[in-house]
């Protein structure tokens, strides 16, 4: 049997998909995550973190009444949030991007598309756990730095290829 450490991890899964969260539960048990707790929805995970808290959160995109996206926004910017630098590994069955990027905006640290497999479902673990982003706060976004890699040839806050100094 392989170890991977990972049995004191306690990860919220959320999804209005109750097979869903089966699945997703038997995948973290396959990988001996025993802490798990399901919620049906982004309203009820949210209610739950205040009790139950979790190191990492896998939640469904689309969910009602409280989808993914929304989930996200409260957990990083309200106030009654538990931890709002829980990392969240936003689930969808539908990758366009625009929902990539309403995830990424919201404060979503990585995407995992349906259909599951555990090799993406570990990918995305070893992601939040081992490879773990800074936070970023500015006026309009509070979550992970949205730069996976800093690149060498720009530096201080102008880092974009793009991006100009302000003229004074």
């Amino acid at each position: 049997m392989v170890t991977t450490g990972w049995a004191s991890l306690r990860v919220m899964v959320a999804d209005d998909n109750a097979h869903m969260r089966g699945i997703l539960v038997a995948m973290l048990k396959s990988i001996e995550v025993t802490g798990v707790y399901e919620a049906k929805d982004g309203r009820d995970a949210f209610e739950a973190l205040q009790r139950w808290p979790a190191d990492i959160a896998i939640v469904d995109f689309n969910m009602e009444p409280v989808d993914g996206v929304a989930f996200t926004r409260m957990v990083r910017g309200d106030p009654a949030s538990a931890n709002p630098y829980l990392p969240i590994i936003m689930l969808t069955g539908h990758s366009e991007e625009h929902r990539v990027e309403s995830a990424r905006d919201a404060g979503v640290h990585e995407f995992l598309v349906k259909p599951l497999n555990v090799a993406g479902l570990v990918a995305r673990l070893n992601s939040v756990v081992y490879r773990q982003r800074p936070f970023i706060r500015c006026p309009t976004y509070f979550g992970p730095d949205r730069r996976r890699q800093a690149s060498p040839h720009h530096s201080g806050p102008w880092r974009r290829e793009g991006d100009k100094p302000p003229v004074r």
